[in-house]
């Protein structure tokens, strides 16, 4: 009885924890920090940008109709909103005046292109005293989605997939992802200049990096088309992506193809970029609610990266050699990869739960006081409808009574239904932001 109540009682823990980062970045907390309205001029993070034209929103991301349900709540009254923001499906919200499209991810789709095409058309034609605001958060490189002449949709949809699977970084894969658009490496703000384009922007990339997040649609792309070529080798691509898409990329190197936007262009004269939720403000705000329900917290600095299976192991590894003050916290953030092999349901979050779960089953009585939770911030994890899973005492205890091989399931990437199984999948329901994915690790 004791065991399962300190069990549950760690359960009820690692969760309070997890919801405290999400809620630290949500758009209701920083949409209204960002954003002011006074004397006929908007600020954006204390700069003025006074209403002499017209103003336009677009948004593309899991939180963009909550950063537009946000920006609306601040402008309405005062200023005339046009505009389009796409988000998955699922995830909308009631806007005033602006027009919401949901669409594909992690995948495009056709709403994902009726979507881009409607943003192109609310940015066409500016002039120099307009302004445009564009709420940009994770999942736009599929929501913000174009075909290049010559491919299909089709093609574009088969290349995401292979690229999903191969274990590619996300930024390695928005590399690709922008060479077979028109709107992404920065091209975006060549079509809105010569307008000021001001991008409140959502992190969900390692390292911050603003040209990765969302594939940078308004900001220059130091990449080229022999970086895309050298990644799809690197993968061992080039000889599975439709021949139409190889052929683009081919043409792009040779000269036949523009480039994305560089740096210099002057497209980007008027623009401002303002990151404003980020994996470490959510982590932080884990570590204070770590610290109020009495643990002692341990922040990792780094970045998590690589196969969410090693990593998985390595959390349980270091846990198990910690020795120092109990009960303890340790935190991380960052977005692991997964390279399919199996034929299993799961996202990087389960994989890497269920690494840890092989790696406690094999660490003796120490497992019992060892509480695993991974998940993303966005509510999702994968084709799934779990943010991540929890690996713990119970699941263990699951395991044995059920028979259930863990390394089968993990060969077979199908973490999902081990932990429905278990009962230990981790659903959260779309959360409206996205910072990356989170890993907290309970030592009692």
């Amino acid at each position: 009885m004791a065991f399962l109540l300190k069990t549950m009682n760690t359960f009820h823990d690692i969760q309070e924890i997890f919801q405290a980062a999400v809620a630290a970045v949500q758009p209701g907390i920083f949409i209204p920090k960002t954003v002011e309205f006074r004397g006929d001029t908007i600020y954006i993070a204390g700069t003025p940008f006074p209403v002499h034209g017209k103003v336009i929103v677009i948004g593309a991301g899991k939180a963009a109709a909550a950063m537009a349900q946000e920006l609306e709540a601040i402008l309405l009254p005062h200023v005339l909103l046009q505009g389009t923001v796409v988000t998955k499906y699922h995830h909308s919200l009631p806007l005033q005046q602006l027009q919401l499209i949901e669409a594909g991810h992690p995948v495009p789709d056709a709403n994902s292109v009726l979507a881009t095409q409607q943003i192109l058309a609310a940015v066409n034609n500016l002039q120099p005293h307009d302004l445009v605001i564009f709420l940009l958060s994770g999942g736009a490189s599929s929501l913000l989605a174009d075909v290049p002449a010559g491919c299909t949709l089709e093609e574009i949809q088969e290349l995401f997939q292979l690229l999903l699977h191969s274990g590619a970084a996300i930024s390695e894969m928005n590399t690709i992802r922008k060479h077979l658009s028109a709107v992404k490496g920065g091209q975006l703000a060549k079509h809105i200049y010569p307008a000021t384009l001001c991008s409140i922007i959502l992190s969900d990339v390692p390292g911050d990096q603003l040209e990765v997040i969302g594939s940078g649609p308004g900001v220059p792309d130091p990449t080229t088309f022999e970086d895309t070529m050298a990644i799809l080798n690197k993968y061992h691509l080039t000889h599975k992506i439709p021949a139409t898409i190889l052929t683009h990329i081919r043409k792009g190197c040779s000269g036949e193809v523009p480039e994305t936007a560089k740096a210099g262009d002057p497209a980007f004269i008027n623009v401002h970029n303002f990151l404003t939720g980020t994996n470490t403000i959510a982590l932080e705000a884990a570590a204070a609610k770590a610290k109020t329900l009495g643990y002692a917290v341990m922040l990792s600095k780094e970045c998590a990266t690589g196969e969410a299976r090693t990593t998985g192991r390595q959390l349980i590894q270091k846990a198990l050699t910690y020795d120092q003050h109990r009960p303890a916290c340790l935190l991380q953030g960052g977005e692991t990869t997964v390279t399919i092999r199996g034929k299993g349901k799961g996202g990087r979050n389960q994989e890497l739960a269920l690494a840890a779960v092989l790696e406690l089953e094999q660490a003796g009585e120490k497992a019992a006081h060892i509480t695993l939770l991974s998940a993303g911030t966005d509510g999702t994890d994968g084709p799934t409808d779990a943010a991540g899973a929890i690996a713990d005492a119970y699941t263990l205890q699951r395991t044995q009574s059920l028979q259930l091989n863990t390394a089968a399931y993990l060969d077979n990437n199908d973490a999902y239904h081990f932990f429905k199984q278990t009962d230990r999948l981790f659903i959260t329901g779309p959360t409206h932001t996205n910072v990356m994915d989170i890993q907290i690790v309970l030592i009692t």
